[in-house]
């Protein structure tokens, strides 16, 4: 029995479902976006409940797996196109520092060449001030797959805690060899 997969959800009145055999489409007033489900499971919408429901075909672990799954990433595309998922990084480190140029996200973190990485369609990407970075956009997954891809350019080092984390992100120093 899966708990997540048989939750109802709740479609505000002003996003917009469109479902066409396997593909969900969801459109809202940040975006739009698409999914075609697995044949194990099938979504069905009510329209004068503004309710969506996903229900399994068979009783078998796939279907199982892929109910519950479905159901979570619906509800993010119905929660991403309401309002905006957002990831926010630090930039930490004397002379480190991230800019934006045109679809670019570049950043001088410690190495002897500035790094530069292109920003994906469908996100948003800006620097309030020159050590943080705030990844936005409609997608859970671009949003936060972006944002680990920038995080993965320059780890937080575990002696002075230098590099790219996320903004509450808690770095575990370790105590260096002066210590003992």
């Amino acid at each position: 029995m899966s708990r997540i997969g048989n939750k109802p959800i709740s479609v505000p009145s002003n996003v917009k479902i469109d479902i066409a055999g396997r593909m969900v489409k969801v459109t809202g007033p940040e975006g739009e976006l698409s999914f075609e489900h697995r044949p194990e499971v099938e979504v069905s919408f009510s329209d004068d409940q503004k309710v969506l429901n996903v229900s399994r075909k068979a009783e078998n672990a796939q279907s199982r797996a892929f109910h519950g799954l479905t159901r979570s990433l619906v509800h993010n595309m119905v929660e991403g196109v309401l309002k905006k998922f957002e990831k926010r990084l630090e930039i930490v480190g004397v002379g480190y520092l991230g800019a934006i140029a045109g679809d670019t996200l570049q950043l001088r973190v410690g190495f002897a060449n500035e790094l530069h990485k292109k920003i994906p369609a469908g996100l948003t990407v800006t620097c309030p001030d020159q050590t943080h970075v705030v990844v936005q956009g409609c997608d859970k997954q671009k949003v936060g797959q972006f944002a680990a891809e920038v995080r993965a350019l320059r780890k937080p080092e575990p002696y002075k805690g230098k590099g790219i984390r996320y903004q509450d992100e808690q770095v575990k120093i370790k105590p260096g060899k002066a210590a003992t």
